[in-house]
């Protein structure tokens, strides 16, 4: 059993940065392909990226492109979420997720929430104007 905790969330002006970090006990990170999605109030969970078990492939949804970026430190067993050009659309809860890495994930493999086994409980990210 996989046990994820979300931390780095809170608030920050418009056009600044935050960094979200998913710490992971109970299995390594590296052995999961992870995921971050986040949820507006009244909007659907929707996807942010991911990263793949083995680390070679990362995905990202196109209105985070250029701005979002996943790293992972297998050391710390966390993976991170670098949040940059910061706009109130972004304002959500972002959730980290991990299922058992399989062979080489497509984007659309990953970016489905059902796909996830293991969920954290979310931080709040919250951007003013």
């Amino acid at each position: 059993q996989v046990q994820l905790v979300e931390s780095g969330g809170g608030l920050v002006q418009a056009g600044g940065s935050l960094r979200l970090s998913c710490a992971a006990s109970g299995g390594a990170v590296s052995d999961h392909d992870m995921g971050w999605f986040r949820q507006a109030p009244g909007k659907e969970r929707e996807f942010v990226g991911a990263i793949t078990g083995s680390g070679s492939r990362i995905f990202y949804e196109d209105s985070v492109k250029g701005r979002f970026s996943i790293s992972r430190d297998d050391a710390w067993n966390t993976v991170n979420l670098q949040m940059n050009s910061l706009s109130p659309a972004d304002t959500a809860v972002y959730f980290c997720a991990a299922r058992t890495a399989r062979f080489r994930p497509t984007y659309n493999h990953l970016a489905v929430s059902g796909a996830y086994d293991y969920w954290g409980q979310g931080t709040q990210v919250t951007v003013s104007s």
